[in-house]
């Protein structure tokens, strides 16, 4: 049984710096909808492409874009009644026959206009922001899978496209406690080929899972193939 230990910790010595790990994008984003409503346009020829400031997925705002035009009006109607109602309070605070009551109750309609104003600009910036949030563009990620169909309806949540950013590969490996101060300065080699890459994040909190290691990031610049698997070498 000895012996047998004494083997085993010889193997793991031997492999101790030497660890394999999958060739992921350096960042994947699951994109749900913050809206709801129809979708009325997916670009299925962008799936499985790199997009380039393209449109993905529609989902219709024809009555967000009438409300929001007769927003717009009501919005310049009540900021004039504002103007007329404090153009009335200003004057009547100039008339001594005015009594309080009634200069109180002049001031309380102009508040009034003010804080129905209010809500209708904070109800326009919502409308704006729905409209924008309705078109899910993409400036040059790779959409990795549309999730909904022409015609489907969506509310708030429901997943509508997965991307994935290229432009750099990540490494995940999980490194035993103890090896992580001999490993930090040690030249990478990749697949048997040496690299000018270093460590990217070493996370210094045990692992959840990999209970005596922590988990260290290596970043690849722009690799030319991702998800397979790379021998990575610590010398």
């Amino acid at each position: 049984m000895k012996y047998l230990i004494l083997v085993l910790f010889s193997i793991n010595s031997l492999f101790a710096y030497e660890f394999y790990a999958k060739l992921e994008p350096i960042n994947s984003y699951t994109i749900k909808s913050s809206v709801s409503g129809k979708i009325i346009y997916v670009n299925e020829e962008i799936e499985g492409k790199k997009a380039n400031n393209s449109k993905v997925v529609e989902i219709d705002s024809y009555v967000d874009r009438i409300d929001l035009k007769q927003s717009k009006v009501k919005l310049e109607a009540i900021s004039e009644m504002l103007n007329i109602e404090e153009n009335n309070y200003a004057r009547m605070l100039k008339v001594s026959s005015k009594s309080g009551f009634e200069k109180d109750a002049q001031k309380l309609k102009a508040i009034n206009y003010k804080t129905t104003k209010a809500d209708m600009e904070v109800k326009i910036a919502n409308l704006k922001d729905n409209i924008k949030n309705k078109v899910l563009k993409e400036k040059d990620n790779y959409i990795y899978n549309i999730a909904v169909k022409k015609g489907d309806y969506v509310n708030p949540g429901t997943l509508l496209y997965e991307a994935k950013d290229l432009s750099k590969g990540k490494l995940e490996i999980f490194v035993p406690i103890d090896d992580i101060e001999n490993i930090e300065n040690k030249t990478i080699f990749l697949d048997g080929k040496k690299s000018d890459i270093k460590i990217d994040k070493i996370y210094k909190v045990a692992d959840s899972k990999h209970i005596s290691s922590y988990k260290v990031e290596i970043m690849v610049p722009s690799p030319k193939v991702f998800s397979r698997l790379v021998k990575i070498e610590f010398k």
